[in-house]
């Protein structure tokens, strides 16, 4: 069996239903509001989002990262219109306060209610009320600007807060995989509503920046939790694919499919670093979503043409055959 096909059967073994349908949508022609409808699931009256929609935090209640994880699903679907009453959901639930630090001006991190749930030792909430690095608070701010009403009165806080993230970032430009990817979604957004309340040039000049400082190009070091070239970069036309990259990138293919389980799982780099049996169910929730982008790297840098590069690994083959 090739990679894919033994990824296909874990994933169809082990997926939750919403990421199962990422797959379907991404590599079997499966329709976007079959992840809407799965999404929908997750979100609550008051339209944020729980329910371990973040498959390592299994708080039920509305959490500033569940608004994230779940934008980005919508992002995995193609986005939605404006109108969508799970846009008016979430952009209701991000205007209610609920979880916004005002004096910092950023929403948490980590929450209070987190402690009190099965999750990963980085979701509890710390007195201090955790990190405040703009993660997710940029790219909420983001989906604001894209998908609220101009003149609105949650469009300017939006407005405000993606140039206050920019200016933060531009002078602080922390080499730190989620902050980055916060602050290009943040930019893709603000782009897609054509609206750019900062400096452009010198905000993609720091993005551009902290990837390349991010991403580890030491095969030897890819098992542990570090971003490989796949967290920023999912084919050949992403704008951080460069052709310094190319022997990184290849390598990570070979990578990916050396390490592939039996199953065909891959590892999860990371644990709970906590007794909470709940983990094991995560895990394979995680294991799901790494297949999927791992299929979708392969797909996207492996093959040029449809036919895959230079890898001592294996033989030339189609696309079909990875």
């Amino acid at each position: 069996m090739t990679v894919y096909e033994k990824s296909r059967s874990f994933i169809y073994r082990s997926a939750r239903p919403i990421d199962l349908a990422v797959f379907r949508h991404e590599f079997e022609g499966g329709s976007a509001d079959g992840i809407i409808a799965a999404l929908s699931a997750y979100q609550n009256p008051d339209g944020g989002f729980g329910h371990g929609i973040e498959p390592d935090n299994f708080n039920p209640l509305s959490v500033p990262m569940g608004a994230w994880k779940a934008t980005e699903y919508i992002r995995e679907a193609g986005g939605l219109p404006a109108s969508h009453p799970m846009i008016a959901g979430i952009l209701r639930y991000l205007d209610s306060g609920d979880g916004f630090d005002a004096e910092r001006r950023q929403w948490m991190n980590t929450v209070p209610s987190n402690n009190g749930c099965p999750c990963a030792i980085w979701w509890k909430c710390p007195e201090d009320g955790g990190d405040f690095r703009y993660n997710p608070t940029a790219a909420l701010a983001g989906f604001i600007v894209r998908y609220a009403e101009k003149g609105s009165g949650i469009y300017r806080k939006g407005v405000e807060l993606a140039e206050e993230a920019a200016e933060w970032f531009i002078k602080n430009a922390p080499v730190e995989q989620h902050i980055a990817r916060c602050f290009i979604t943040m930019y893709d957004d603000c782009k897609a509503a054509g609206e750019m309340p900062f400096d452009v040039g010198a905000l993609l000049s720091r993005i551009d920046e902290v990837v390349d400082k991010s991403i580890c190009r030491d095969p030897s070091r890819w098992h542990e939790y570090l971003p490989r070239p796949s967290a920023f970069i999912d084919s050949r036309e992403s704008r951080f694919y460069r052709p310094d990259l190319e022997d990184a990138c290849l390598a990570e293919c070979g990578f990916i499919e050396k390490t592939q389980n039996p199953d065909g799982s891959f590892n999860v780099p990371w644990t709970w670093c906590n007794d909470a049996p709940e983990w094991h169910v995560a895990e394979n929730w995680c294991k799901a979503i790494i297949a999927t982008d791992n299929l979708r790297f392969l797909r996207g840098v492996w093959c040029k043409n449809g036919v895959k590069q230079n890898l001592k690994l294996c033989k030339p083959a189609v696309i079909k055959e990875i």
